[in-house]
């Protein structure tokens, strides 16, 4: 019989210790270090997916709710009030912010042989109602057919004293017509009117109501910007 070591005293006991490759170690530690990598990327990626979907509902949501206040193509303006209109010519009142800026607008036309004339510009709330109606059962036209020439009481640029109708004195038998853009008065605007902070209301671009070379209105404001925030910002 083989003789069996006599282990009297536990300090003497043997215990088996597994020595790990220097090596080994070192890569066990690399690949967990690619894992907590891995797992941090694809968190924070994940993070950044979830706010950009918020954002992009954020912004169909607010289009969804964006409520439009238009009738029949046209936005709501309040009534000017009358301290605030100057004249501009004979029967012709205009907003006072604008009044110095269409003054010079004139009479720098002339000065290149271009005579403007104004054919409308403040129209109270009460005068666009009888526009409006009696007008549509004149022409036997529909309310939606008659808006496409003539804004709804209320809904009218004019009453805001920030719209202007001009006219060529050479050729007053454009006024009110599309045939005005053809007039020597109508390229000058349009080459020039953008300087005396006046824009063309309804171009040809938009399709909500019909075409109006005529029609012109200042932005040279703020309250003027405030007025046409949203029509500019619809664009039609």
């Amino acid at each position: 019989m083989e003789n069996k070591k006599n282990y009297s005293n536990l300090d003497d006991i043997e215990f088996a210790v597994r020595i790990f490759p220097k090596s080994s170690v070192i890569k066990n530690i690399k690949i967990i270090h690619v894992i907590l990598i891995f797992i941090f990327l694809s968190s924070l990626l994940f993070v950044v997916n979830k706010i950009n979907n918020l954002k992009v509902s954020n912004i169909l949501n607010s289009n969804k709710t964006e409520k439009d206040f238009r009738v029949l193509g046209h936005f709501p303006y309040k009534e000017v009030s009358y301290e605030n209109l100057v004249e501009i010519q004979p029967n012709i009142l205009v907003h006072k912010e604008m009044y110095r800026s269409l003054k010079q607008m004139k009479d720098d036309a002339e000065k290149d042989g271009i005579y403007l004339v104004f054919l409308s510009g403040y129209r109270s709330i009460k005068l666009q109602k009888e526009i409006f109606y009696s007008l549509k059962s004149i022409r036997n036209q529909i309310a939606s057919e008659r808006a496409r020439v003539s804004a709804p009481p209320g809904y009218s640029e004019h009453s805001t004293g920030f719209a202007i109708d001009i006219g060529d004195a050479y050729e007053r038998e454009a006024d009110f017509e599309e045939s005005f853009e053809e007039t020597s008065a109508f390229k000058w605007l349009e080459k020039n009117a953008a300087r005396y902070h006046f824009r063309l209301s309804f171009d040809k671009k938009q399709t909500s109501v019909d075409y109006e070379p005529w029609h012109w209105r200042y932005e040279g404001s703020i309250e003027a910007l405030k007025i046409f925030e949203s029509s500019n910002r619809k664009n039609f």
